[in-house]
């Protein structure tokens, strides 16, 4: 039997998990106190209440959050901080790998640049690792040691308001049409991205394609994608959460993506607008045999899906169950985890009670977590590393007398 204890106990991952959307209220109550950002309230119930919900009416209500969180976030202190609480809340329960993605240049200004903000970031976590790592269970081996990688994400779309950096930018090419500012920016940050990973050693794993999909195609940032790709720098792309399997194609042929972020309407056919795709519904399906053959892992964000996409009312209706009927490569993630109010052993259960998972189907899904992950190091150490993660997995199935069918 699949219980909260077993699931708490077992390691896992967590790899679409947005840094401004998974801050403690307790601390954007005191970072907003501190650097006069006013909130509609000043107590964790009251957040709770009018801004971070278990529910929202639509998109926009769920984004509201954002215009909090990201505006306490413009210091290095304020990201060094919100990035350790994070490390130690996934801790807390049983994590050992994430990976935590943001976009850096919603945090730039004339007194923090790019190298400022991705090193903040990474001093914040690698102290959490530090101190879980010195623990007797991890130094003996007792237990895998907890371990992190940094995405950054450009943005498919942003406007002068959002931050002072897209502000400027916005300023000195203002005879620019929009979508060749959102090429410039991205292809920045694909630069930055490389150069810090390399000269810093910060790991700094992947590139990911964020923001409104609809309006705004994945072409606009195609370059600064086959410069991610050809330095080696692995991408995934937030695609298929309000378009359908056209974005997704875009996102894995015109920029490489190794995993999709969400995919919930990778099946809709019907959702298919190109004029010159004759066949929809065999479009679809050979995508969606592509995409399992290749083993393109696709971020599962339950509990944000059926916050932002009204016509899911029931988690028993999810594309999850489709896509665990074709064998796809799927793995757990919160996205947000203050503004969805969740955590991963809540996603997991809710998945369990939803879709009648099994054993074996659980441990697929978590370990496809760490196997398709973009691990800061080498291929060797990375497979070491997951032996050790299903040694350990083993151990606790046994304690919890599961059994892996």
């Amino acid at each position: 039997m699949i219980t909260r204890e077993l699931i708490e106990r077992l390691p896992k991952t967590d790899l679409h998990l947005h840094l401004d959307g998974s801050i403690r209220l307790g601390t954007l109550i005191e970072l907003a106190d501190q650097y006069n950002v006013a909130l509609p309230a000043t107590t964790e119930s009251g957040l709770r209440e009018q801004v971070f919900k278990d529910q929202y009416e639509s998109l926009k209500d769920y984004l509201r959050g954002f215009a909090y969180t990201v505006p306490v976030l413009q210091s290095e202190v304020a990201l060094q901080r919100v990035s350790y609480e994070l490390a130690r809340d996934c801790q807390a329960e049983g994590i050992r790998y994430i990976e935590v993605r943001f976009a850096p240049q919603l945090h730039m200004h004339r007194h923090l640049n790019a190298e400022n903000v991705l090193k903040a970031v990474n001093e914040g976590l690698d102290l959490a690792k530090r101190e879980l790592n010195n623990t007797p269970e991890v130094k003996s081996g007792e237990e895998p040691p907890f371990e992190y990688g940094i995405i950054v994400c450009a943005m498919r779309m942003f406007q002068p308001g959002f931050s002072e950096y897209y502000g400027d930018l916005w300023r000195v090419h203002r005879h620019s049409d929009r979508h060749s500012v959102f090429s410039m920016a991205s292809m920045e940050l694909a630069r930055a991205a490389v150069s810090i990973r390399d000269r810093c050693n910060i790991p700094i794993v992947g590139f990911d394609l964020a923001g409104e999909e609809a309006g705004f195609p994945a072409d606009a940032h195609a370059e600064a994608f086959a410069y991610a790709h050809r330095h080696f720098m692995k991408k995934t792309v937030h695609a298929g959460e309000a378009y359908g399997p056209e974005s997704i194609f875009q996102a894995i042929t015109k920029l490489y993506a190794d995993r999709i972020g969400h995919a919930y309407f990778l099946y809709r056919s019907d959702m298919i607008t190109d004029q010159e795709i004759e066949d929809p519904e065999t479009y679809t399906k050979a995508l969606v045999e592509y995409i399992a053959d290749r083993r393109i892992t696709l971020e599962i964000c339950l509990t944000s899906n059926m916050q932002t996409i009204p016509a899911l009312k029931d988690l028993k209706d999810h594309t999850l169950a489709q896509m665990l009927t074709h064998r796809q490569s799927t793995t757990f993630c919160t996205d947000n985890r203050t503004v969805s109010n969740t955590t991963i052993t809540d996603e997991i259960l809710k998945a369990v009670e939803a879709m009648n998972l099994s054993p074996a189907d659980l441990r697929n899904s978590i370990i496809y977590g760490f196997k398709r992950s973009f691990f800061p190091a080498s291929y060797s150490r990375k497979r070491a590393y997951v032996r050790q993660i299903i040694d350990f997995y083993d151990k606790v199935e046994r304690q919890f007398e599961v059994e892996d069918t």
